[in-house]
């Protein structure tokens, strides 16, 4: 993922959410993923699926159990 596409994402996600911390930050060394963010919380993995030559993103995000308590 290029930072135009990155930029892109960020902006769906804020405009989907209505949250405006929300932030997608390039992995290091990974192209095909990035970060989520809300604030400094990392909250899961954007990666890209490019199967079925049609681009789309699968969010993974994950939730403890402690995060519940």
């Amino acid at each position: 993922m290029d930072v135009q596409e990155i930029r892109k994402i960020e902006a769906y996600l804020k405009r989907l959410f209505g949250n405006a911390r929300i932030r997608v930050v390039p992995r290091p060394k990974k192209e095909d993923s990035a970060e989520v963010y809300v604030g400094e919380e990392f909250i899961g993995v954007l990666f890209v699926d490019d199967e079925d030559q049609e681009r789309s993103y699968n969010f993974q995000m994950a939730i403890l159990g402690t995060d519940l308590e």
